[in-house]
């Protein structure tokens, strides 16, 4: 149980900084940043559930990365007040949030 929390802080942190340095992505302060990484979680976890663990950004694939780009983009539309993000910030969004996970790990393997 702590180790969930602490990944959601951390997944929370890394999406505030991200909003700061891409274009394109805002996230409402650090209350929206942990909204939204719970829904990205979710999101994300629906996906790897429909299409298998071969979708997952873990895969570090094209598929993987295009995947996380579009939980990113849908995520806005789930929680409106949170976060805000076009076609382009989800792109960059996913592939730095991805770089950032292969050198943080945000789950205890």
């Amino acid at each position: 149980m702590l180790g969930t929390i602490v990944r959601f802080l951390i997944s929370a942190l890394v999406l505030l900084v991200v909003s700061w340095l891409i274009p394109g992505l805002s996230v409402a302060g650090f209350t929206g940043a942990i909204i939204a990484a719970v829904v990205i979680t979710f999101l994300g976890w629906v996906v790897e559930k429909l299409l298998g663990k071969s979708i997952t950004p873990r895969s570090r694939g094209l598929v993987g990365f295009i995947s996380a780009a579009v939980v990113i983009y849908l995520a806005q539309y789930i929680v409106p007040g949170s976060i805000r993000v076009n076609i382009l910030g989800a792109l960059l969004a996913s592939l730095v949030i991805g770089l950032v996970d292969a050198f943080v790990p945000t789950e205890i393997r």
